[in-house]
């Protein structure tokens, strides 16, 4: 298993060394701004035969093997393998749970930003906390473009993102609290103080400086954190949508085109 993500990374390094090339022999390399970044968490998922993205043929006509078989290679294009609970913790340790979840192990991404005429400070870390919503708002930043407010006759809610140019430039963004929601897995970010639920279960409160791997919760010792962050939290949730897991239909509205 791990060979074949090996071989994945290496395929991945490779395209991507083929782009940057590209970039600097159109001579727009310098003045071009890339980012990268990684997969939220390992998933746990176990792969089923009846899954709608399962194909049951190769290109070429073969039948794919679909299926977590100890006898069966991953790796070629007519193996259908996933990697299971066991694997999913193995590559989020030493952050709790995997892909799914809101914990860090299922949300750090690192970002790798290149962008020579503004990013002087390169080979180099921040601490500065981003958000994947934060890169509409940079591209739009760095374009001089606007966002619109509404798109086809429908209205569009404001960016919750806001530029990473300040950061790029080695300037201290102002901090602003960010949200996560998925399947009933929630949390919310502002500073050092993560609120977090694995559900159906309660909120969780982490000191994130102090404790990255999410062990020491502090919910009853700082139920006034608790308060204020789950106060954001239920204000965005409003303000975007975002209804609780119990109360989300099991067919989905459809807007027309």
């Amino acid at each position: 298993m791990r060979s074949t993500y090996a071989a994945m990374v290496d395929r991945m390094d490779q395209g991507i060394g083929r782009i940057l090339a590209k970039l600097k022999e159109l001579k727009v390399d310098r003045n071009t701004l890339v980012l990268f970044v990684s997969d939220n968490g390992a998933c746990d998922e176990i792969v089923q035969p009846d899954w709608y993205d399962v194909p049951s043929k190769t290109r070429d006509g073969r039948t794919i093997k679909v299926g977590n078989n100890p006898a069966v290679m991953p790796g070629p294009d007519d193996v259908w393998q996933s990697y299971g609970v066991p694997w999913a913790n193995v590559s989020d340790t030493p952050f709790r749970l995997y892909k799914h979840f809101v914990h860090e192990g299922g949300i750090a991404s690192p970002l790798i930003a290149s962008w020579p005429v503004a990013i002087k400070n390169t080979g180099t870390f921040t601490p500065q906390l981003a958000h994947v919503t934060d890169i509409m708002a940079t591209c739009l930043d760095v374009a001089g473009a606007s966002y619109p407010s509404s798109y086809r006759g429908h209205t569009l809610l404001p960016l919750e993102g806001r530029s990473l140019l300040p950061v790029f430039k080695g300037q201290t963004r102002e901090e602003h609290p960010i949200f996560w929601e998925h399947e009933g897995n929630r949390a919310a970010r502002l500073g050092k103080w993560k609120l977090v639920a694995r559900y159906p279960g309660d909120w969780e409160l982490y000191d994130m400086e102090a404790d990255r791997t999410e062990l020491n919760n502090l919910a009853a010792a700082h139920p006034e954190k608790v308060a204020e962050l789950a106060a954001l939290y239920g204000a965005w949730a409003k303000r975007c949508n975002v209804l609780p897991w119990e109360q989300v239909p099991p067919v989905r509205p459809h807007l027309a085109d």
